[in-house]
């Protein structure tokens, strides 16, 4: 397996990891990433597979579980619950209880509320120069996320600041102040998300929170732990990627001269520019992989983002086309985890483009769009735009 060495955290990577994909996928399915010291699917063919093989998954080997410092504790105590760390039988129940809340008929009749929360920010936008990210992209899917749980969206600030504390022990920058604030941020959450729901359990209501609470599979409910981790992770997850591909997908539509925003352009922007570049998978038997072999506990990490880019699955997979027809992208993932709240992203995606082009017109960036050093992410740091013609 040839080896590469490339900083996630290089400024010129952050920037445009696309380059590296490019030329690590000549090494083949695999390649060696010294950075991580694991091996990287980085083909579409090999990512596709990895994602859906039983024999790997995501809940990690009980002889390679690691030490919890006592400090970390609080927040491991939530991820132990968290349905994306487990797999069968967990996994099952798990997802099996949120799908029954999280029914297509749900997600559908959000449509009015996305489409007036649009058009409502969009008024407010200001007449000088103005970040889209804190005015558009990340008010759009946590305020959402929250009518959909039922959680107040006054505390839409309080839950995106928490979120993003949480979600940054997951990037290549973690250091002991990142650690010490994920931590605080897991506990005002929890706390938080605890009285919430003993308030839905004494008076429910038709939001998410109250029908998981009430839901059930072969007579099982979801624990407290296993509730209130389900809230949280679907508060984070229900905004957090689409927070970045909504602000990407603005990005490239500009740069690109597109506006006229269709189903098909859509899934161009998930696929050019996902949120997510990085998923791993724990080996669970011997397996070989292409010309591969891996051992029970080694770790593969599928690179989303550069199974996007593949020439092998996509006719010119660096240039945004926008009515391109191709193989379903990897941006959701794949397999029992495959993203539960894909519909909704693609709802929320499709809604706040065609507003934001169409109320519009005359939208420009006002300068260099910058991406934010939170790999395994994939997201910018701002991005500066206008909606007065230019004088």
């Amino acid at each position: 397996m040839q080896r590469f060495q490339q900083s996630p955290n290089d400024p010129q990577f952050v920037q445009n990891p696309y380059p590296f994909y490019d030329q690590a996928r000549t090494a083949g399915d695999f390649f060696w990433w010294d950075d991580y010291g694991m091996a990287c699917a980085v083909s579409h063919k090999m990512v596709h597979a990895v994602l859906r093989d039983r024999r790997m998954g995501r809940e990690c080997p009980a002889e390679q579980a690691p030490d919890i410092p006592p400090h970390l504790q609080p927040f491991y105590d939530v991820e132990a619950h968290s349905m994306l760390e487990l797999e069968p039988p967990r996994h099952k129940r798990l997802r099996g209880l949120v799908l029954r809340a999280f029914t297509s008929r749900t997600i559908a009749a959000l449509t009015p509320d996305i489409e007036a929360l649009c058009h409502s920010l969009i008024d407010g936008f200001p007449d000088t120069p103005f970040d889209l990210l804190t005015h558009y992209a990340q008010p759009v899917p946590v305020i959402i996320i929250s009518r959909l749980l039922g959680v107040p969206e006054e505390r839409a600030d309080d839950l995106l600041r928490w979120s993003n504390a949480m979600v940054a022990m997951y990037q290549a920058r973690r250091t002991p102040q990142i650690e010490a604030a994920a931590v605080a941020a897991t506990n005002d959450f929890v706390d938080f998300m605890r009285g919430y729901v003993a308030k839905r359990r004494k008076t429910p209501t038709d939001d998410l929170i109250s029908t998981l609470i009430a839901a059930e599979e072969d007579g099982a409910r979801l624990s407290e732990d296993e509730l209130i981790t389900t809230c949280i992770l679907l508060l984070n997850a229900g905004h957090e990627a689409t927070v970045h591909t909504l602000g990407n997908g603005t990005k490239t539509l500009l740069e690109h001269g597109q506006r006229q925003i269709s189903d098909a352009a859509v899934e161009e922007v998930i696929r050019y520019d996902p949120p997510l570049h990085m998923f791993t998978r724990w080996v669970y038997e011997d397996v070989t992989l292409g010309d591969h072999s891996f051992k029970r506990g080694d770790q593969i990490a599928c690179l989303l983002g550069a199974a996007n880019r593949d020439p092998a699955a996509y006719t010119a997979p660096n240039t945004f086309d926008p009515a391109r027809d191709g193989p379903q992208n990897t941006s959701f993932g794949g397999g029992i985890h495959f993203c539960v709240g894909a519909p909704l992203a693609r709802l929320e995606l499709r809604i706040a483009l065609e507003a934001l082009f169409t109320r519009c017109p005359h939208l420009r960036l006002t300068e260099a769009p910058r991406y934010g050093d939170v790999y395994h992410f994939h997201g910018l740091e701002r991005l500066m735009v206008s909606t007065a013609p230019e004088t």
